[in-house]
């Protein structure tokens, strides 16, 4: 018992004063909560030997825990390089971001990465608590300085482009992403990335060629479809597109956003059957619900069944109000204008999570046929203006003719 006692004693002080002169010579404050730890054990130990209380084996263990096991990883801690105030400033910090604390967690980061700027998880923490507050160039700041020190660290180059496009820094975007994808080019994130920053500088033959390089990687891969199609589809290379989408539909049924464009492509060909088809494919996609019930509305129109037609562009107006002002664009509802409900008091604004690209693809592919349906209305009022003017000619020749004889 007694030797028991000289040896827990003993190391105990050791421990004691090695974690007091660690702290003097790093001028490290955060070593005082361990030598305020290990006093409590010290002080259990020295109550236990003077009262005789405290001899339950419970507090035997705590006893050692405080004032030597404690100690003792710290110690090895420090022989590994591993500094304790960046195991507790992290593990703090982490769990301040659970309990949503993230100004606490801000500043223990702050304070790591200040006494030790080579910490590269409290630089990627603090990178994610200023992008969660919308500061994004202090978050790229950090993330920086974490690549600098872990070079492989490819999620996080990631979200510098990323960032980077967010603030419309194409250009640095564009040479981050492509710098990642030829160090690793199954990168597929990137690949999609880079597309879209292309997409965004029109640059879409460059877009393609990145599509294509990531497909040999990722060969059934809707979203890489998806992405040809929109980029095919801004070059008017309408076939291509139409292959594009239909195979990323295939793949996943429910991408009701190429099921739409389909829909438009169909259109574009005269296809009312098809059109109307895809479309009805495409119902069930909140961001293109209610421009598919508009469509629809138009194709039974043409297809002169004004019931079905008076019941879609009505559900399309109770999705979105804004088609309440299109009708009135569109001659092909004239007939059925006094059945068209609308609502007095608009309904909450439709959530639209289509990205800026698909936006403008579909814009694209809407204005595509409206300036060939006004070619093709030209073209037919010019061919009846051809048919008059010949017809009026030939009873003019007629009526000469006549008197003639």
């Amino acid at each position: 018992m007694i030797i028991e006692k000289l040896i827990f004693n003993f190391l105990a002080l050791f421990f004691f004063v090695f974690i007091f002169f660690k702290m003097i010579k790093k001028n490290d404050t955060s070593y005082i909560t361990i030598l305020i730890i290990q006093m409590i054990g010290i002080s259990l130990n020295f109550l236990e030997i003077i009262f005789n209380i405290f001899t339950e084996i419970s507090n035997k263990i705590i006893m050692y825990l405080f004032s030597v096991i404690l100690p003792l990883i710290v110690c090895y801690l420090e022989t590994k390089n591993i500094v304790f105030l960046e195991i507790k400033n992290i593990t703090l910090a982490k769990i301040c971001m659970i309990l949503k604390l993230d100004k606490k967690a801000k500043k223990l980061l702050i304070d790591l990465v200040t006494k030790y700027p080579e910490n590269y998880k409290g630089h990627k923490m603090l990178g994610k608590i200023y992008e969660k507050e919308g500061g994004m160039r202090k978050a790229i700041d950090e993330y920086v300085k974490a690549i600098d020190i872990k070079n492989n660290d490819y999620d996080t180059y990631y979200k510098i482009a990323f960032l980077l496009q967010e603030l419309d820094k194409n250009k640095e975007a564009e040479t981050m992403l492509t710098n990642l994808i030829k160090i690793k080019p199954d990168y597929y994130e990137a690949s999609n990335l880079l597309g879209e920053v292309l997409c965004k500088q029109n640059r879409f033959k460059e877009a393609i060629n990145i599509y294509m390089d990531a497909l040999k990687y990722r060969p059934e891969d809707y979203e890489l479809y998806y992405n040809l199609g929109i980029v095919y589809t801004m070059i008017n290379d309408f076939q291509n597109a139409k292959v594009c989408y239909e195979k990323a539909a295939q793949i996943n049924h429910e991408l009701y956003n190429a099921h739409y464009s389909l829909g438009q492509l169909a259109l574009l060909s005269h296809d009312l059957d098809l059109a109307e088809k895809y479309f009805t494919e495409s119902l069930y996609g909140e961001d293109v619900e209610a421009k598919s019930y508009f469509q629809l509305a138009k194709i039974y129109m043409a297809k002169n069944n004004k019931e079905k037609a008076i019941i879609f562009i009505n559900k399309a107006i109770e999705l979105d109000i804004q088609y309440s002002k299109k009708i009135d664009e569109e001659p092909i509802f004239m007939p059925i204008r006094k059945y068209i409900i609308i609502p007095e008091q608009a309904h909450e604004e439709p959530k639209n999570e289509l990205r800026l690209e698909e936006m403008i693809a579909q814009k694209h592919l809407e204005e595509t046929y409206n300036v060939v349906k006004d070619m093709e209305i030209n073209n037919a009022e010019k061919d009846l203006e051809k048919k008059e003017a010949i017809e009026r000619n030939e009873q003019i020749e007629n009526n000469e003719k006549t008197k003639l004889e």
